[in-house]
């Protein structure tokens, strides 16, 4: 079993940043993303990274903006958010998988998932 935990979200105004991180406690990790929700909306994929970070993904609405970074030695990963905007106000989920390391933007590729952090974007 693995326990992700969630922490950074808050409200910001738009063109500021927010940092998310998901620590992750239990297994041995290979890729984990960033999913988010937004009210009335399906979730949608952010961002996705390999074991080694070497390989990145980024949904198209965040490319440029955002980055997804990850520390092994600390089981957790990272989303650096800039240039916020109000429709990237939404529930951030982490995620992660235990079996497989190629990037996906599929939920059903990833495991286990945290509990979401609220991102509000005011413009």
């Amino acid at each position: 079993q693995v326990r992700l935990v969630e922490s950074g979200g808050g409200s910001v105004q738009a063109g500021g940043s927010l940092r998310l991180s998901c620590t992750a406690s239990g297994r041995t990790l290979y890729k984990m993303g960033w999913f988010r929700q937004a009210p009335g909306k399906e979730r949608e994929f952010v961002a996705a990274i390999t074991r080694s970070g070497g390989t990145t993904e980024f949904a198209d609405p965040v490319k440029g903006r955002f980055a997804i970074s990850r520390d092994n030695d600390k089981n957790t990963v990272y989303l650096q958010m800039n240039s916020l905007q109000s429709e990237d106000t939404a529930v951030y989920f982490c995620a992660v998988d235990v079996t497989t390391g190629v990037v996906s933007r599929a939920p059903r590729m990833y495991d286990y998932w945290g509990q979401g952090t609220q991102v509000t974007v005011s413009s």
